[in-house]
């Protein structure tokens, strides 16, 4: 049993009946659970083609991105997915089913992508974007993706682009997310 030394009342100790090592406050007995962080976004189809997001934050500012972000206390996956479509690319989205759940065990996150359109005419960057544009699917700028889990949600919604009632998918084969860029 060691002192976590990010806060001297809580060690690393197996609590009773776990199986992994788990932050425990030394006084009172209290199991602080970190459990993994949920993103929620969305290939958005604009007339056959997919609207993109140049990031103007860290991590990987000036790459492409979908519109995605973290999922906020009291929202569904759905209204989370919609809010950041809103605050990264000003638009408002017709979400049409679950695309994909991917685990991203390395960074400790559970990514919900949604297949979705445009509910509205337009689209502009919001302050998490340097800017907002809409590609071609010969012409997504794939060296400049932010993510691998981009590359996935790309080559999977295309897969299943202009069908319903497919079965979402999960992570390729053998990857766990690790960026190789």
């Amino acid at each position: 049993m060691g002192t976590d030394m990010t806060d001297p009342e809580f060690v690393r100790q197996v609590p009773d009946g776990d199986d992994r090592e788990r932050r425990v406050c030394g006084t009172c007995g209290f199991i602080d659970y970190q459990n993994p962080r949920v993103v929620v976004g969305s290939v958005v189809d604009v007339d056959g083609d997919v609207l993109l997001c140049r990031r103007a934050i860290e991590p990987r500012k000036g790459y492409w991105t979908l519109p995605a972000g973290f999922l906020e206390l009291g929202e569904t996956v759905e209204e989370g997915a919609l809010r950041e479509a809103r605050e990264e690319a000003c638009c408002t989205l017709d979400i049409t089913g679950v695309l994909a759940v991917y685990s991203v065990p390395r960074i400790g996150q559970v990514q919900v992508m949604h297949m979705a359109r445009l509910a509205a005419p337009g689209y502009a960057a919001g302050p998490e974007s340097e800017e907002v544009a809409v590609f071609r699917w010969d012409d997504i700028p794939w060296d400049d993706l932010a993510f691998p889990t981009v590359h996935w949600a790309l080559r999977q919604a295309r897969q299943v682009w202009g069908t319903t009632g497919f079965v979402p998918f999960g992570n390729p084969d053998g990857e766990r997310g690790d960026l190789t860029a």
